[in-house]
């Protein structure tokens, strides 16, 4: 009998899960699609609750973007991405190679938190590229409870300045 009763009840599951299509090939929609959690980090978890703008949600993963392209956050294991595939001649490379695009993203990543000024730039980075939530931020920098929402909105309206999104 307990087993019949535990089968019949409903799992809530707190998660926020969207699926999105994958462009393959250049395709603009492919027929493959992801299951996305919206409430992984804590930027799309105001996002995805209507706290921030879509321009602001931009502007913060294009910093989060560059964060991550410049690998400045603490690596586990060794890269092997540049390792040859095969033993047959290569081409030269196109574009930048790995240590390039991560001193760009590195330029890109001070330059944009210079733009946001000592005040604003320590929210936005334990928030957005660190992944600690509003109130650990909070806690953390000794500030009045919920005035980090507000002085998040306001750093992440000034990199959309600095990155040039419309809106």
């Amino acid at each position: 009998m307990p087993a019949k009763s535990l089968s019949k009840r409903k799992f809530h599951d707190p998660r926020m899960l969207v699926e999105h299509a994958v462009a393959e090939n250049g395709e603009s929609a492919g027929h493959r699609t992801v299951t996305i959690n919206l409430s992984e980090s804590p930027l799309s978890w105001l996002h995805a609750r209507g706290h921030l703008s879509n321009r602001q949600m931009l502007a913060g993963e294009t910093l989060r973007g560059d964060y991550e392209a410049a690998a400045l956050a603490p690596h586990v294991t060794m890269s092997w991405e540049n390792i040859p595939r095969s033993r047959q001649k290569r081409s030269a490379p196109s574009g930048l190679n790995r240590t390039e695009r991560m001193m760009s993203a590195k330029a890109r990543f001070d330059n944009a938190l210079t733009a946001l000024g000592p005040d604003l730039s320590d929210i936005a980075w334990r928030v957005i590229c660190v992944g600690e939530s509003v109130p650990i931020a909070e806690r953390e920098m000794s500030w009045p409870v919920r005035s980090g929402k507000l002085v998040l909105k306001i750093a992440l309206d000034r990199l959309a300045v600095y990155y040039r999104i419309p809106g």
